[in-house]
């Protein structure tokens, strides 16, 4: 394995970045695929990982300057302190001794262990390592992860990323030239794994857990890395995540969706205003036309309102149309809906955190 910090691939028309931000100063002790270095540029902001575990030994571009895509960062030397080292190995020991599963720990393994016999069944997968993948299952790993399950914003997604980068002989990474081949090669192999959770995935939700940068969708087979505009700190709109207080299931709510698609009507529907909506949305997000964002928003709220009503916890019903009415937040399904986050967009977060003040709102992103 390289130990050299490469700048990645940025998106088919970028060429260059700056570097905003070192994360780790030259002596000390980095993790694999930890965040070593931030870079910027004007369509997306990436953070470079370290290619394997040791020290960073140096840093070759300075924060400020220019770098091409490809070009040499800095120098990861492999291996730990012998002090550090020790220090882990005495406490993997104690922990060992001391450990006794906890009864979400063994229900986690229990459904690792169905999804490796599930893999186990899939062709095209013979670069996953499921004999090692086992071997740890049978010592006890589990997942543990602070994403909430059932609630649309990809818990299912962020443990397939997890085993394909873990068990993977043979992974694509973001260090390389991720061309439109590559993303779709790893989206039909994260589409095969998800299925084990949902019946029929699309893999995008693993897709963007595992390459934790921004991807513009345009199509099935139209994928491409992408930026996002930069925050405004002290912006007074907002995209937030409005917490239903309850567990959504993705397989329902799927099969209420293929019901509904053998409606000539909802059919039309989807192609000529939910489609159409929804990409005018995107495009505004990314152009930064804020204006014309909260505008789509809002017609797509009253759309997914209108036609995706069964989706929609029934205590939201008339939470959701007051928005729309007052203008103060438009609100969107995570995921497939039945419950978990709503996804909300204000044109002022202040009169929507009055508006939502008996519900509990996180805000995670400002214009």
């Amino acid at each position: 394995m390289s130990n050299q910090i490469i700048v990645p691939s940025l998106g088919e028309s970028v060429t260059e970045a700056t570097v905003s931000k070192w994360l780790k100063n030259v002596g000390e002790e980095v993790d694999s695929d930890e965040p070593l270095v931030e870079l910027e540029t004007d369509k997306v902001n990436v953070e470079v990982p370290s290619p394997l575990s040791g020290t960073l030994s140096s840093i070759e571009v300075k924060e400020g300057n220019t770098v091409a895509v490809g070009a040499l960062l800095g120098l990861v030397q492999e291996g730990k302190s012998v002090v550090r080292k020790s220090k882990t190995k005495e406490t993997s020991v104690k922990d060992e001794q001391s450990y006794t599963p906890s009864k979400k720990s063994k229900n986690s393994n229990s459904i690792l262990f169905d999804f490796c016999n599930h893999l186990k069944q899939i062709k095209g997968l013979a670069d996953l390592d499921l004999i090692l993948f086992e071997k740890h299952l049978n010592e006890g790993l589990y997942f543990d992860s602070s994403i909430p399950k059932g609630y649309g914003v990809g818990s299912s997604g962020a443990l397939v990323a997890a085993v394909y980068d873990k068990y993977s002989n043979n992974k694509i990474t973001v260090l390389e030239n991720l061309t439109r081949e590559k993303l779709l090669k790893l989206k039909t192999i994260f589409s095969k794994m998800e299925s084990f959770f949902h019946g029929k995935s699309s893999g995008l939700d693993p897709l963007n857990s595992y390459l934790s940068i921004p991807i513009l969708i345009k199509s099935k087979n139209d994928i491409n890395v992408t930026g996002i505009p930069s925050q405004k700190s002290n912006g007074s709109g907002a995209v937030f995540l409005l917490d239903s207080g309850q567990t959504g299931s993705t397989a329902p709510m799927v099969s209420i969706f293929m019901e509904k698609m053998k409606s000539d009507g909802f059919r039309n529907m989807i192609s000529s205003q939910f489609i159409k909506h929804t990409n005018s949305c995107v495009d505004s997000f990314l152009s930064g036309d804020i204006k014309s964002l909260f505008a789509n928003t809002k017609k797509l709220s009253k759309i997914v309102f209108e036609n995706f009503k069964p989706m929609i916890p029934d205590e939201f019903h008339q939470l959701w149309k007051k928005g729309i009415d007052s203008g103060s937040y438009f609100l969107k399904l995570c995921g497939s809906g039945g419950g978990g986050y709503i996804l909300g967009f204000a044109p002022d977060i202040e009169q929507a955190k009055n508006d939502l003040k008996d519900y509990n709102l996180e805000v995670v992103y400002h214009f």
